[in-house]
């Protein structure tokens, strides 16, 4: 079973740049790999393998890489012993950050605060605040016109405390499984416990919507906020550029 939660960890993301990239014709996919690169946007913009790596793998996708007018993420899913990033770094790619992949198997429901609320973004002036608060959150851009074009597969939610938006949220369902990313709170309101009030209020969504696993990629420093909720570690994403 541990095997099949990594599937549906790295099936959800990688679905989500997909599906992020789709609308606005920026989705392609070879035998070797896939990629999306959204103009005027920091996000997804990502290159990943749909098979082993060798030589002739890194080759083709650094040829693309070449001819194309931004710049793009490469992860590397770090679930086998061979280390074949060494390829990756031996061919000029350099490790940008990293995540660690994580899930939750959907059980208990959490009590909530009442002073924060979540609010799923369902019209433009919405999707217009979300895009303007969360570069704040995270120093990176998702511009509105991803949000619009695709708000009926993918979940985005801002949060609210007391009336004012203090943090971001999307969540993304594919099968049984929900994907949680870009959980992020504004720096004036960090170090309050937003972060967890704000996963508690998704988890108890996703358990009320009959989901059975949450999965999610948390940075290093802010892996502990999912530990202390029930996560597990599951492997390392590697993300490189060129």
């Amino acid at each position: 079973m541990k095997n099949q939660h990594i599937i549906q960890n790295i099936n959800n993301l990688t679905s989500l740049w997909k599906t992020a990239s789709v609308p606005l014709d920026s989705y392609v996919k070879n035998s070797v790999f896939e990629y999306c690169v959204i103009k005027d946007s920091d996000w997804p913009n990502r290159l990943w393998f749909n098979q082993p790596i060798d030589e002739g793998t890194i080759h083709k996708a650094k040829k693309k890489l070449s001819t194309l007018s931004s710049p793009l993420t490469i992860p590397y899913f770090n679930i086998d012993t061979n280390n074949s990033y060494k390829l990756l770094e031996k061919n000029d790619f350099e490790l940008k950050f990293e995540q660690v992949a994580m899930f939750l198997k959907l059980e208990n429901t959490f009590n909530v605060s009442e002073n924060l609320t979540m609010i799923h973004i369902s019209n433009e002036s919405e999707a217009e605040l979300w895009a303007a608060l969360y570069p704040r959150a995270f120093g990176y851009h998702i511009p509105k016109k991803i949000i619009t074009s695709t708000e009926k597969s993918i979940n985005y939610y801002l949060a609210y405390y007391q009336n004012q938006p203090i943090g971001t949220a999307i969540a993304f369902q594919t099968e049984k499984t929900i994907g949680i990313h870009g959980v992020g709170v504004i720096p004036e309101m960090r170090k309050k416990g937003f972060a967890s009030e704000i996963m508690k209020h998704l988890i108890n969504m996703a358990i009320n919507d009959g989901s059975d696993i949450m999965t999610l990629q948390a940075s290093r420093m802010g892996k502990n906020v999912y530990l202390k909720l029930g996560f597990k570690e599951q492997f390392l994403i590697k993300n490189y550029t060129l």
